[in-house]
């Protein structure tokens, strides 16, 4: 294929980034698996890059989990969604940027249906209003928040206090990186790189300078699937889904995942555990397991944020052999410790995952 013929192509991948005034909306599972993140996203734009970004106190849950659960119906989910434009509307913001994947395929299903069917939107005007008096605006630019970092990816990279290589050696580390499947699989225009060709991630880790990993299983669920977790038994199927990934990477000896979802960080981190007691399998070198990341908590350790403000010692899996191979500068002993250097308490070891 002739270049033209690939650049043409590629443009149909890409996707429009509002440059600023964001109306910021939290992730519910986020806010509990990995808190940190959506304080070092906030951060990150803010204080790094002087964006405008309204983190407001009075959104809510969007309902995408219980609505692909089949709990909670569309109409309502509709009704609640409008809600959230509504908040983004009253504080005169246009370009909205939900933190979590699941929302992300929420929002962008709903206005599409909107566009489709323009007698279910004004049904929705009519039950938001009916409801809580308030009307809405369609965003003018919806982006998941792990666009706004790809799209800035160069200017933190410019303000890089370490990066993505073993400073022992000089090689870029080796980097798994894993697409949640909200972000682009459902609505493949909608994310960059569509479905088949994701860059959002890869594009962070090659301007940070580390090396993108190809893998049999690299475009494989991780098991979270809502009914897949959320129903207990079918909790196997869960797991067996992280461990066939687990096995099809473990070959290249990564020594990180980034992620852009909510639920996949989670499940690569407490799975790896799960997996230790149930068969003594650890993937990591030396008995480690392969750290896995959000995307916010590699952008924080490449900028040289404490990796204790980020959140890292929330992880199952340790964090300090990726830290240690990046030269971070840190304080083992203040891992567990809070505000006011509270002591926090150590968790128990695993049986066979390394503990630091």
């Amino acid at each position: 294929m002739i270049i033209e013929g690939k650049e043409r192509i590629w443009k149909d991948y890409q996707k429009d980034i509002a440059e600023d005034n964001y109306y910021y909306a939290r992730s519910c599972i986020r806010q509990n698996f990995f808190p940190g993140s959506e304080a070092t996203f906030l951060r990150i734009l803010i204080s790094e890059l002087g964006k405008d970004v309204y983190d407001d106190p009075n959104h809510t849950t969007c309902t995408g989990i219980a609505y692909h659960s089949d709990i909670v119906p569309l109409e309502t989910t509709m009704t609640v969604v409008a809600r959230h434009f509504a908040l983004m509307t009253s504080a005169g913001y246009k370009n909205f940027v939900p933190s979590c994947i699941t929302s992300f395929g929420l929002y962008t299903e709903i206005i599409e249906t909107w566009y489709e069917f323009p007698e279910t939107l004004e049904k929705t005007r009519e039950n938001l209003y009916k409801a809580t008096r308030r009307e809405f605006e369609i965003p003018d630019n919806l982006a998941h928040t792990s666009d706004i970092i790809f799209k800035y990816r160069n200017e933190i990279e410019k303000k890089a206090k370490y990066k993505l290589v073993n400073k022992k050696t000089g090689e870029p580390l080796k980097i798994v990186e894993h697409i949640g499947c909200h972000y682009s699989k459902m609505f493949p225009h909608k994310g960059i790189g569509g479905a088949e060709y994701p860059y959002v991630l890869a594009g962070m880790v090659d301007s940070w300078g580390g090396s993108v990993i190809d893998y049999p299983e690299r475009r494989h669920c991780c098991g979270f699937g809502f009914r897949q977790y959320a129903v207990k038994a079918n909790r196997g199927y869960s797991i067996s889904c992280s461990k066939k990934k687990f096995d099809s990477m473990a070959p290249y000896k990564p020594d990180m995942i980034i992620t852009n979802c909510p639920g996949c960080p989670y499940f690569f981190d407490r799975w790896q555990y799960a997996l230790s007691e149930m068969e003594g399998i650890t993937y990591g070198e030396n008995g480690n397991g392969i750290p896995a990341f959000t995307y916010e908590e590699v952008a924080g350790l490449v900028l040289g944020y404490d990796p204790w403000d980020l959140g890292l010692q929330l992880h199952q899996v340790a964090c300090e052999p990726v830290l240690d191979k990046m030269g971070i500068d840190y304080i083992p002993e203040n891992k567990y410790k809070g505000l006011n250097n509270i002591d926090l308490g150590k968790p128990e070891k695993a049986t066979h995952l390394k503990f630091y």
